[in-house]
């Protein structure tokens, strides 16, 4: 199959490339905005096209969410127009299309893990992109797949998990926040189940994936700390409304992945497992 990945230089993107190692039956085109910019629907639809590309990926997003609250015409376009000007490429030559969105589409008012079918209600711009996204990838490509997932981490780029470990050996106090709630998402568990859509081939729809289990940031910081060794550190927790921020953050973002593991028949690992799978890798290349 011929797979055009977009965002390939981001955290899921390149963990998409790694196990593409695995999977060499495929042809692979790598992009990101120096190889295709997917706002310009000129040049998206020529590359789809000459390609004769079968799947796009799409990995590319603005997922500053502070800073989108004060860039909101730049996050639309690359959250809600890109994702458009995608699908309707898919749809011209037959292609399947799967998306990648967010927790950030639901306020995080519920008290019990989000289904797909349950409506969105995002509260923030970048919540607010996300969702125009995903309407206009289910608009215009009929064998679409909406993957939302939560609290993205990786060895590559910038994250939270890289983020703790700097701060934790360079501070002697640390406040996080205790009343956000939500579940870890390892990029690599992500990409696993990307490929067993891609295997077993793309059943439209909209699916959760995060990994097992729940926690709060402050939960996620102790847990990186006793990971990476860190014992210098005192973690406080913080109430949200102590550490400000320009954009709201749900204060419960758990996903209920029922649906993604009955569909794909995947077991998602628990989120301290793919941690401390996560943290090894980054000590490792140290």
């Amino acid at each position: 199959m011929r797979i055009l990945l977009t965002g390939a230089n981001g955290q899921l993107g390149n963990e998409m490339r790694v196990l593409a190692q695995a999977h060499p039956q495929h042809t692979y085109y790598y992009t990101d905005v120096q190889e295709l910019d997917i706002c310009d629907e000129k040049a998206v639809n020529h590359f789809v096209a000459t390609r004769q590309v079968e799947l796009i990926v799409n990995c590319a997003a603005y997922t500053a969410v502070d800073k989108a609250e004060d860039n909101p015409s730049l996050c639309r376009l690359l959250n809600a127009d890109a994702p458009g000007i995608l699908a309707r490429a898919a749809q011209a030559v037959g292609a399947a299309l799967i998306h990648i969105s967010t927790d950030y589409v639901f306020d995080g008012t519920a008290h019990l893990p989000y289904t797909e079918e349950q409506p969105t209600c995002p509260n923030s711009v970048y919540g607010v992109t996300k969702r125009a996204g995903e309407q206009a990838v289910m608009q215009h490509c009929t064998r679409a797949l909406i993957i939302r997932t939560a609290w993205l981490y990786s060895g590559y780029g910038n994250n939270f998990v890289k983020t703790m470990i700097r701060l934790g050996r360079e501070r002697d106090t640390l406040g996080v926040v205790f009343d956000q709630i939500g579940t870890p998402t390892y990029a690599a568990d992500l990409a696993n189940a990307i490929y067993a859509a891609i295997d077993q081939g793309v059943v439209p729809g909209i699916y959760h994936f995060s990994n097992e289990g729940v926690c709060s940031w402050y939960d996620f910081t102790l847990a990186i700390h006793r990971l990476a060794g860190i014992t210098n550190c005192r973690v406080r927790p913080l109430h949200t409304d102590e550490y400000p921020a320009k954009a709201p953050r749900p204060a419960y973002s758990v996903l209920d992945k029922t649906k993604i593991k009955q569909t794909f028949g995947i077991e998602i690992p628990h989120w301290e497992a793919s941690l401390a799978v996560c943290v090894a890798k980054l000590l490792s290349e140290e």
